[in-house]
C-alpha cells in the first residue's frame, strides 16, 4: 500500500503520458507497452507515448480478431491482443546452461538470468490476475523457478482499468473484474468525457513515489465518479456471458460426456489456445550441440498439452487422442488447477476463443456439458 500521506489518486492529462514513461526510464526501468504491429495490438518496447495504439480498438469473435478505428483518441480503447505478459516473465525460449569441452576438460556454466528492471504499461486487470496465478505456480511452491523469480523481482506494474471489453471477455464470471484492485504499482482509468485524461491511483510505495514525480492535479469527486462509471459499464457489458456455478465438480462429473467427442472433431490440437493464454505454463527442454562436439547447451521452450509428444513417456502416450488432450486442457484450466493452486487457471480474457482457428469457445463447451448433464438427469 502507498505510504502514509502519499497521493491516493490524481489526474494526469493525456498529453503528459510521456512524463510517466520518462519517469519510469529515469528510475532505471525498461518500458514495455502496447503498440500496433502486423494488424494486432502487441507488447513491445515502448519508445514514446506516440507509439501507443491511440484511436484503435479490437473487434473479437470466436476465431476472429480485427483492429478497427475508433471515433475518439482513446489510448487504451481495446481489450487484449495475442500477447500476454507471460512473454516477459516466462519467455518462449530461455537457455538454461552451456557446456564447453577444451583440451579434454568439460566445463558446464549455468546461464545467468537475463533480467532487467522492466515496467509493464497497460496491464489489464485480467492480466494482473494472470501474473498473480503464475506467481503462485513459479514462486509459491516448494521449488522456486530461478529465472522467473529474477524477472519478476524488478517489475513495475502500470495497470489500466478496462472500459471496452470485447465480446469474448468474461473476467467477472471467474472471480475478476475490469477494475484494478490490487497487485499493481500504478493504475490508470482513461476518462473521455470532454478533456482526455487519466485518473491515476497508487497501489504500492513504489507507485506512490513515482506518482509524486508526475505533473498531476488533484482528482475531483466528478473525476472519481466518471472513473467508477467506466468500470461499472464494463461490468454491465459482461453480465451473463458465462455460468461458473459448480464448475469444478461439473467438469469432473462429466469426464465421459459425449461433448468431448464433439469438440475433438473440430479441434486441430494446434496449441494456439495455450500459446496465447496468459496462465498456461507448459514447457519442455531442448538440447543442442556443435558438430565438432566442443559445445552443447540446453534451453527451455514453450510447449503445449495439445502436442502429441507432450504426453509421451516410457510405455506409451497418456493422451493419444484429440479428445483426451482437449479434455485435459479444459478440466485442468477450470477444475483441477483449483486443486493444485487454489484458484481457477482462467482469467476470462477470451484470448483462447479469438485465436482458435476454428472458433472453439470454452464458454459454449462448458454450457453444452452442463446442458447435457441436465438433459440426462431429466431423461
Amino acid at each position: 500500500m502507498p505510504p502514509k500521506g502519499a497521493i491516493e489518486s490524481a489526474i494526469l492529462a493525456a498529453a503528459d503520458l510521456d512524463a510517466l514513461l520518462d519517469a519510469l526510464r529515469a528510475d532505471g526501468y525498461r518500458v514495455v507497452g502496447p503498440i500496433v504491429r502486423d494488424g494486432a495490438i502487441v507488447y513491445a518496447d515502448l519508445p514514446a507515448a506516440s507509439a501507443l495504439p491511440a484511436g484503435w480498438t479490437d473487434e473479437q469473435k470466436p476465431g476472429s480478431y480485427r483492429l478497427e478505428r475508433r471515433d475518439d483518441d482513446a489510448v487504451f480503447g481495446y481489450a487484449v491482443g495475442p500477447h500476454s505478459w507471460k512473454q516477459e516473465l516466462l519467455p518462449p525460449q530461455v537457455r538454461l546452461w552451456q557446456a564447453h569441452r577444451e583440451n579434454g576438460a568439460l566445463t558446464v556454466e549455468e546461464e545467468p538470468p537475463a533480467a532487467v528492471p522492466t515496467a509493464f504499461v497497460g496491464v489489464r486487470p485480467c492480466e494482473l490476475s494472470a501474473i498473480a496465478i503464475q506467481d503462485r505456480v513459479f514462486l509459491g511452491g516448494s521449488f522456486v523457478d530461478r529465472d522467473y523469480a529474477a524477472r519478476r523481482a524488478d517489475v513495475f506494474l502500470v495497470a489500466v482499468d478496462c472500459g471496452d471489453p470485447s465480446s469474448l471477455c468474461f473476467c467477472t464470471s471467474v472471480g475478476g473484474g475490469p477494475g484494478a484492485t490490487e497487485d499493481f504499482d500504478l493504475a490508470l482509468t482513461e476518462l473521455l468525457d470532454g478533456e482526455h485524461r487519466f485518473l491515476v491511483r497508487a497501489g504500492s510505495p513504489a507507485g506512490a513515489l513515482l506518482l509524486a514525480k508526475l505533473p498531476v492535479t488533484p482528482a475531483s469527486p466528478r473525476d472519481v465518479d466518471v472513473a467508477t462509471a467506466v468500470v461499472a459499464g464494463a461490468v454491465d457489458e459482461m453480465k451473463g456471458r458465462f455460468d461458473p456455478t459448480d464448475l469444478h465438480d461439473l467438469l469432473l462429473r462429466n469426464l465421459d460426456s459425449p461433448r468431448w467427442d464433439e469438440v475433438a472433431e473440430r479441434c486441430l490440437t494446434c496449441g494456439n489456445c495455450t500459446l496465447v493464454c496468459p496462465t498456461c505454463f507448459c514447457t519442455h527442454v531442448e538440447d543442442a550441440s556443435s558438430l565438432d562436439g566442443t559445445t552443447a547447451e540446453r534451453s527451455r521452450v514453450w510447449d503445449t498439452c495439445f502436442s502429441l509428444q507432450y504426453a509421451e513417456m516410457h510405455g506409451g502416450n497418456t493422451r493419444p487422442t484429440p479428445r483426451a488432450r482437449y479434455r485435459q486442457w479444459l478440466t485442468h484450466k477450470l477444475a483441477t488447477w483449483e486443486d493444485q493452486f487454489g484458484s481457477l487457471g482462467c482469467v476470462g480474457c477470451g484470448r483462447c476463443i479469438a485465436w482458435c482457428p476454428v472458433g472453439i469457445d470454452i464458454r459454449e463447451e462448458v454450457q453444452a456439458i452442463r446442458a447435457g448433464e441436465e438433459e440426462h438427469a431429466h431423461a
